[in-house]
């Protein structure tokens, strides 16, 4: 795959992510503590099953643009239902393939409440239900009919389920896995520090039902795009999360020179950039990222952690979230000849 550099896709693609940052600077109120049960307190979160039920409601009412499936499996008793909200306003005969493909995760940790709240927003704007302000309708109308994107609003419903029930600090599934240590790419090696009731990988690769429908959901839609969003710091990471090095090559350079300006224009300085593994101060094996970038071969696959400034506050600017997806398909030198040979540019 081929990648180019101009000094204007790296100003599209400052002006992109500062725009999901401004979205995403959001505090979860993360306790590190081990489990303690505590009443959900409803006024600072929706349940599970409101926003469920806020997505069909989107759905419903904007079939032209929203359409809706849950993605079920099982493994040994144990069972996942994952809902999967694709936004695509374009003709209903233009395949999904045939445009500019982002996949975004919401909610792969239970406790990480905050997140699933963004997707929401995002969702009841990109169908207009919510105000976008400063953003010419025309243009983004435009942009629009060239993007497909596929929202996760809950990826890990039972484990949320379990928060909601008072068990404010589950960050794992339904049955005690940590779903983001239970992909392939380097599975089950364990740090000097490894904690099981953080960090338990499965029996397996790919052995919950929720690992297993991503997976699923990332081969058919193929993206060019991956990004996770956790709370509970002020973070942009790329690959890799198993080890203290990024990729080489010339995208790597990009995504670094990209996060690098994003966070000294909106973080100031105080976000943590680079590979997982080389940032965060310990390593984290199995993980989606690292899956999507070296096994997908996804182009740009990104874990966004949020924390800090206040929830209304970030709720208010989802007209920037907006303009970080429509950007996207403007960087056909970036995507080089992938791009080109599926016709998307």
């Amino acid at each position: 795959m081929g990648f180019f550099f101009s000094s204007s896709s790296s100003s599209s693609f400052v002006f992109f992510f500062l725009a999901f940052l401004q979205l995403f600077s959001i505090v979860n109120g993360r306790n590190l503590t081990h489990s303690s049960f505590t009443p959900f307190n409803h006024d600072l979160y929706h349940s599970s099953r409101f926003i469920a039920k806020e997505i069909k409601g989107l759905v419903v009412r904007h079939p032209d643009r929203l359409r809706m499936e849950t993605m079920r499996a099982q493994n040994k008793g144990y069972n996942a239902e994952v809902l999967v909200v694709t936004y695509n306003r374009a003709r209903k005969d233009v395949n999904d393939s045939s445009k500019f493909r982002i996949l975004l995760s919401f909610g792969q940790h239970g406790r990480e409440l905050i997140t699933s709240e963004l997707a929401l927003r995002l969702l009841s704007s990109l169908s207009e239900e919510k105000s976008i302000p400063n953003v010419d309708l025309s243009s983004l109308n435009n942009i629009l009919e060239k993007i497909v994107l596929k929202v996760v609003p809950m990826e890990n419903l039972n484990g949320r389920k379990r928060v909601e029930a008072g068990d404010l600090c589950e960050r794992r599934n339904g049955r005690g896995v940590d779903l983001n240590r239970n992909w392939s790419v380097d599975w089950g090696k364990k740090e000097k520090d490894y904690d099981p009731h953080e960090e338990n990988p499965g029996t397996a690769p790919f052995s919950e039902p929720e690992t297993q429908i991503m997976r699923k959901l990332s081969k058919s839609f193929d993206p060019h795009i991956w990004v996770t969003v956790h709370s509970g710091m002020e973070a942009l990471f790329m690959p890799y999360d198993h080890k203290n090095t990024t990729p080489d090559g010339l995208a790597t350079h990009v995504m670094k020179s990209m996060l690098n300006d994003v966070n000294r224009l909106h973080c100031k300085d105080r976000c943590l950039v680079g590979s997982g593994g080389g940032s965060v101060g310990y390593l984290a094996h199995g993980t989606a990222t690292d899956y999507m970038y070296d096994v997908m071969k996804v182009p740009m696959a990104f874990t966004f952690e949020v924390s800090k400034t206040g929830l209304l506050i970030a709720l208010t600017q989802v007209s920037c979230m907006v303009a970080l997806i429509l950007f996207l398909p403007l960087f056909a030198d970036i995507w080089g000849q992938r791009g080109i040979n599926e016709g998307l540019f």
